[in-house]
């Protein structure tokens, strides 16, 4: 539905009542430590919903503009615009003591932040919140999430996109039209806490050229170094440090910050000077080399085995098909699958610490690969079989393991399975212990039906979008058609489903058009957490299922590796996402392996259910999505992976749990965190 003239009141709205500074920047490109903003617009808006106050200029970066064909700025156009440094003051005074919100947050925030740090200010901005991020909790019937179709959905006027100040306008309308919806849902803001970030992992690192060859494993006595080799170095050398990564790296080996049991060999004077380095090589069985002899093995460095080629890796695909707009979808070889299918080999899965659990609740189940159509929406119930087709069912109340079976029996119905309150959701079931939700009183508003446990037995009665008691089986006090508006837009104007995959499920992601970023996200989303903080982490991964450097692992402490092609961003306390550029990554990148771990002594059956999404590009419709809650007492879940299978790409939802940590399962990729 479109709304033709959306109201600046938001005065009734106290819970969602504060002081906002809207923000737009158009930068030089997309790498915050590297790019410059090449135009700011702030405006600032009232607890009430009115606008306070107002600023926009162009600035001369000092810099190629880069993309001119995208914001229209040129080198000539910014000439005589000011620098950043010289309107710092103005900006910081808009944004003190108020909410920064943006489209897409983190990316103004950060450079934002980047710019006040090279101006030598403080970035006067404690909150923020992310205008897609909420969006994508209310989950309006919008064909995507992007600036311009909001915009129209909401009803508020865009005159020039990609034009600072009026971007931010119409973000003003969008925030006004989203929080109405979201107090609707009853739905928290998904604010996040910027602390200062003028700390030393905050300044420009430059990027770390990824070794060319395959790690061959540890150093032999007496033997000869070779390529890709990993090392370490500590302790006071003779030799400047500089000098010897260079010359290390020159000669093709690997030079690692740490140790860990895939290390082939440490470089130190002083074996047993009790270093973490040391101490952890003598604890692994590392080789040790003194410095002299490790610059004589550098003169004859024996040529080692390159990492794979795309080209090279598609002859070990093992035959699977890969089409322009077709997915593969792992079945579990229970479904049934439409289509003609081709069968091809599963995927390699992770490699599984020693202390990985191995119920069958966490095991990702052996699958068959089928090659077949993948929709952008579900085909009717009717030809399908599948009687929840194109319904997103929420699950209220019940223990652990009964809602787990239901949202499973959800998709095994054809359904998805939602974990929190949106305007995309068609149905609720109500298990017992589910009348304390306080989600149950939106649902006579919003026109939901809600069901009894035993709907899922025969859920065909009812059409999606039928409002609610029009169904069999709906829970005692749900209300009637007679009380709750009708919602005619909900199935007329639903945007294209996403693909539902199943623990294990696999799908390939399409060739990528022609001028289009091949930027795809992994966005993680779980329910609103009292006791539990959740950290979402990536490994980008060799052949060998290995990080090529230390800097490979992306986490809160360090959200970027040093080539920028994968990011941690964080959208709120309940939603965090992976950002990959899949084709910017090196030839040996051959997953991107992407995990979350609970800090404390909560367990993922604590925290129930996590959606996994994956997402091309900001703010576009999502390609596919799993709800995954198998786990009960691990800490860890292995999420999703985006994995080259010969020239494809592909994501696969796993779902694979660990009760020992996060740091054990960094270590099965040549990570060692420390404790």
């Amino acid at each position: 539905m479109t709304l033709s003239s959306p109201s600046r009141d938001v005065s009734g709205l106290r819970d969602y009542a504060f002081d906002w500074a809207l923000v737009d920047v158009e930068t030089s490109g997309f790498i915050a430590r590297r790019d410059r903003v090449l135009s700011v617009a702030v405006v600032t808006i009232g607890p009430d919903g009115e606008q306070t106050g107002e600023f926009s200029t162009l600035l001369n970066p000092g810099c190629d503009p880069g993309p001119v064909h995208v914001h229209g700025l040129t080198a000539e156009r910014l000439l005589g615009a000011p620098t950043f440094e010289q309107v710092a003051g103005r900006i910081g005074a808009l944004l003190q003591d108020r909410v920064l919100v943006a489209h897409n947050a983190q990316f103004d925030y950060d450079f934002l932040a980047h710019e006040f740090a090279r101006a030598r200010l403080y970035l006067p901005v404690s909150q923020r919140l992310c205008t897609l991020a909420l969006n994508r909790q209310v989950d309006p019937p919008a064909a995507d999430m992007k600036l311009g179709t909001l915009a129209a959905h909401y009803g508020v006027p865009q005159t020039r996109a990609h034009d600072a100040l009026d971007d931010t306008r119409v973000l003003a309308g969008i925030l006004r039209a989203t929080l109405r919806e979201a107090a609707r849902l009853d739905l928290p803001l998904p604010l996040v806490a910027c602390p200062p970030r003028q700390d030393v992992q905050f300044s420009p690192q430059p990027p770390k050229t990824p070794c060319a060859y395959r790690n061959p494993g540890r150093a032999e006595a007496g033997g000869p170094l070779v390529q890709g080799m990993k090392i370490a170095i500590t302790g006071e050398t003779a030799t400047s440090r500089a000098e010897l990564v260079a010359r290390s790296v020159a000669a093709g080996l690997n030079v690692m910050s740490l140790v860990s049991r895939h290390t082939s060999a440490l470089v130190t004077n002083e074996a047993g000077s009790g270093s973490a380095k040391a101490r952890r090589a003598a604890a692994e069985g590392v080789p040790v080399i003194d410095e002299h002899t490790f610059l004589r093995l550098l003169s004859d460095v024996r040529a080692g085995t390159p990492h794979r080629g795309a080209a090279e890796g598609a002859g070990a695909s093992g035959g699977a098909a890969s089409v322009s707009g077709v997915g593969a979808l792992v079945s579990g070889g229970a479904a049934a699958v439409p289509g003609n299918a081709v069968a091809a080999p599963a995927p390699t899965a992770a490699p599984a610490p020693a202390a990985a659990t191995s119920t069958p609740e966490t095991a990702v189940p052996s699958a068959q690969v089928a090659v077949v159509p993948a929709p952008r929406r579900p085909a009717p119930a009717a030809t399908t079989g599948r009687p929840l087709a194109g319904r997103r069912v929420l699950i209220l109340g019940g223990t652990h393991p009964a809602a787990a079976a239901a949202r499973t029996r959800v998709v095994e119905l054809g359904g998805s399975a939602a974990i929190n309150l949106s305007r995309t959701v068609t149905d609720a079931v109500l298990l017992p212990g589910g009348e304390a939700d306080r989600r149950l009183r939106r649902m006579p508003e919003l026109g939901l039906p809600v069901h009894d446990e035993h709907w899922l037995n025969a859920p065909g009665a009812a059409a999606p979008g039928a409002g609610p008691g029009d169904a069999p089986g709906a829970a005692p006090g749900a209300a009637s058609p007679a009380t709750a508006p009708s919602s005619p837009e909900r199935e007329a104007d639903r945007p294209p489903s996403p693909l539902v995959l199943p623990r294990g499920g696999v799908v390939d992601l399409p060739a990528p058009q022609q001028d289009a970023a091949p930027l795809w996200h992994i966005t993680a989303a779980w329910e609103p957490q009292e006791a539990a903080e959740i950290d979402v982490v990536a490994f980008v991964l060799d052949e060998d299922e290995q990080v090529t450097f230390d800097e490979d692992f992306v986490f809160y402490g360090a959200p970027e590796n040093p080539a920028g092609t994968v990011r941690l961003l964080t959208d709120g306390p309940a939603e965090q996402t992976i950002a990959v550029d899949l084709a910017a990554l090196p030839p040996g990148s051959r997953k991107v392996a992407v995990a979350a771990a609970i800090d404390g002594k909560a367990t993922f059956g604590d925290v129930g259910a996590v959606q996994v999404t994956a997402v091309p590009g900001t703010g576009a419709a999502p390609l596919a999505r799993a709800t995954l809650d198998a786990a009960t007492t691990e800490r860890t879940l292995l999420l999703a992976e985006f994995y080259r299978r010969g020239p494809v790409w592909r994501f696969r939802a796993v779902g694979q749990g660990y009760d020992d940590g996060l740091a054990n399962l960094a270590r099965g990729y040549g990570v060692d965190i420390a404790d």
